[in-house]
């Protein structure tokens, strides 16, 4: 891939430059095909500088960080089952713009701990969306972009939705994707059944023992890979760096009750009733707001966006990424990162 300097040169910015400007957009895939390497395949970084940790709510969260620090902040929120790296080649595209970019372990990931062993290992929807505010107020972002796929779409979007003010722009992978409860009690149609397999295997105890198995568990991801993913040519490699975050000693204990939780079969905590009834509610989101659709991944929903559509009332646009499967900025890193510095330039558009 294109260092981060010469790929600052090439654009007209310093390594240390403020966002790139309206006129400079679109030149970020521009860029990155000049480097050699095609839009859809990932590069050449295998990990981050150094992970910091700091103590946010509930946990002491493990993150990477790149870019200047007084840049304005970009927050990147991982799914399942991936990791950090997920974003080890969108960050340096962000950083070499001018971008703080933050990219944290969610709960039960990684570096990631609680605080406290007392504290009962939630992974309900708001519980993960409050990780993030308080990942915020510790690391003194008053406002940021805030962008994720998978779980973290979920997160981001919940952010947005409920607390605005802390969201400058939104880049959501496979859109609107708060959870309603009383919905997935309702079947779907049996290929979209077929695709969430892994979803009811963890709601047995089967599944459960599965999840704490070292190998076990290395083998149900892979095959999670291999089969959302179906055009991405990653190597072993690849997996085992982010494998490696799923020996967090509460990761079968978040991965389990999120999916259970979903499914009504697990509680959550009282103390997050008020929140999940304000999105029970499904309550639009008015951030400037970029959506991706993946076209090879199986939980894409047709109709390319028409419907969430209504989720959006903000600045939008809509994105199909072609060729592309579900773990979107590790599969196309410039196509996504361009999204971001697009979704933060919305509305001077």
């Amino acid at each position: 891939m294109i260092s981060r300097r010469s790929f600052g040169k090439a654009l007209g910015f310093g390594t240390g430059a403020a966002a790139v400007s309206l006129a400079g957009l679109g030149s970020v895939q521009t860029a990155y095909a000049a480097s050699g390497a095609p839009l859809g395949t990932p590069a050449a970084h295998t990990g981050f500088p150094r992970l910091k940790q700091v103590r946010a709510g509930l946990l002491d969260v493990g993150y990477a960080e790149v870019g200047p620090a007084h840049g304005p902040a970009v927050i990147c929120l991982h799914g399942w089952p991936y990791d950090i790296h997920s974003y080890v080649d969108v960050a340096p595209l962000l950083a070499a713009q001018g971008y703080r970019v933050i990219v944290p372990y969610l709960r039960g990931h990684g570096t990631t701990r609680f605080r406290s062993a007392g504290t009962f290992r939630n992974a309900q929807q708001s519980a993960i969306a409050l990780d993030v505010v308080a990942l915020m107020d510790a690391l003194k972002i008053e406002k940021a972009v805030l962008a994720g796929f998978d779980w973290g779409s979920r997160t981001a979007d919940i952010v947005a939705a409920l607390w605005p003010e802390r969201c400058k722009a939104l880049v959501s992978v496979s859109g609107y994707l708060v959870t309603n409860r009383e919905a997935n009690l309702n079947p779907l149609a049996a290929k979209a059944e077929y695709a969430w397999w892994y979803q009811y295997y963890f709601a047995t105890e089967r599944g459960r023992l599965a999840m704490q198995d070292k190998d076990l568990r290395r083998g149900l991801t892979r095959l999670v890979w291999d089969t959302v993913s179906p055009t991405w040519g990653f190597d072993d490699a690849t997996f085992e760096r982010t494998a490696a975050a799923f020996d967090n000693p509460d990761y079968a204990a978040i991965v389990i009750h999120n999916y259970r939780w979903r499914l009504s079969l697990a509680d959550g905590e009282r103390r997050y009733d008020a929140l999940e009834k304000r999105l029970a509610a499904r309550p639009v989101i008015g951030v400037p707001t970029i959506t991706l659709d993946a076209e090879r991944d199986p939980f894409t929903a047709p109709g390319d966006g028409a419907s969430y559509r209504d989720r959006f009332t903000g600045a939008y646009e809509h994105r199909t990424l072609a060729g592309i499967g579900h773990n979107v900025p590790q599969e196309a890193p410039a196509a996504f990162a361009q999204a971001v510095i697009d979704a933060d330039h919305l509305l001077g558009k």
